[in-house]
């Protein structure tokens, strides 16, 4: 009897062109504006090394305009533009699942077929919980070497003054400065966001590119994810600036993005099925610049990108398009 393989339901090369086309597409991180594709990010993922330069022009100096005189002698001395870099750290990643032939046969399904409609929803939330640590990352970095100037901390206030509220996100944002009207979204833990349902502050918006419906914090794009910090019942909320974080993702150039194993002796022969699945993923936060470091791998871990020591500043505040609260 014709037994159905994992090969015989996914074509290899076509899943991770699926996965690498498709993931970002439909998670509220992209709907909202928050993360964008990078082509720059793209393009050198599939080059070598770990890391990256991506030279920017910063902007020009605020100095007072001269005052013309008609004196010959009298020269003007031209200012001057500066460049800076920032330095993308690329992440090589790799996960596989197995099922065993038999299990699938007395469940009378097949579980590869349920692993492979999992799997980009799998990477997704690996973006996610990278992103968000890399958030952490930054906060941390933001304390230690600039004063904390991208964080409104309301914690310490008594009673309500000490909560979150539409108040005190205007005031984060404020942190921005004049660009404080770029703000487009929100990431907050779970439980302020229940909170923010609770209280009739949320309304869910369907973008126009067809994707699941989005839920918004009065007009901001809310992104929820426990992931955000929360120590002693401080909550820590990341706001973003349209395009403050940008990605690339590519299957790799040498490996297969999507590999097939199967082991026929398995389970005494009953057979194993493995879907192997690897992408190569750039996720940063525009303004800073990856510093390398001790990592213990190849590529940083989620918990290594959170760690202050791994991240610089590298524009004027304002500039970053994130602004962060921590509140209760």
């Amino acid at each position: 009897m014709a037994t159905t393989q994992i090969s015989d339901i996914i074509e290899p090369s076509a899943f991770t062109r699926y996965i690498t086309q498709n993931t970002m597409e439909r998670t509220a991180l992209v709907a909202s504006g928050i993360v964008v594709p990078n082509d720059v990010i793209n393009a050198q993922l599939a080059v070598g090394a770990h890391a990256f330069n991506v030279p920017f022009w910063r902007d020009l100096p605020n100095d007072e305009a001269n005052t013309v005189s008609d004196d010959p002698d009298e020269l003007a001395v031209p200012r001057k533009i500066q460049a800076g870099k920032q330095v993308v750290r690329k992440s090589y990643l790799h996960q596989s699942w197995a099922a065993m032939n038999l299990a699938s046969e007395l469940a009378g399904a097949d579980a590869l077929v349920r692993i492979q409609e999992r799997v980009r929803a799998y990477w997704e939330r690996q973006m996610q919980r990278r992103l968000v640590s890399t958030l952490n990352g930054v906060i941390a970095s933001n304390v230690a070497n600039d004063s904390g100037d991208m964080i409104l901390d309301i914690s310490a206030e008594t009673g309500n003054a000490a909560l979150f509220s539409p108040e005190a996100v205007i005031d984060a944002a404020g942190t921005l400065g004049d660009a404080m009207g770029d703000v487009v979204g929100i990431a907050m833990h779970s439980d302020l966001y229940r909170r923010a349902l609770k209280a009739d502050l949320i309304e869910f918006v369907q973008p126009s590119n067809g994707s699941m419906r989005l839920p918004t914090y009065r007009g901001l794009a809310v992104v929820s994810d426990d992931g955000m910090p929360v120590v002693g019942g401080v909550y820590t909320c990341a706001l973003f600036g349209a395009g403050a974080v940008g990605y690339g993702l590519t299957a790799p150039s040498i490996a297969a993005g999507t590999e097939v194993e199967n082991k026929p002796s398995a389970g005494n022969g009953g057979g194993q099925q493995v879907l192997h699945s690897r992408v190569n993923l750039a996720v940063h936060p525009l303004g800073f610049q990856w510093i390398e470091g001790s990592i213990a791998g190849e590529s940083p871990t989620i918990a290594e990108l959170g760690a202050a020591a791994h991240w610089a500043r590298v524009v004027e505040r304002k500039a970053t398009g994130l602004a962060f609260l921590k509140c209760k």
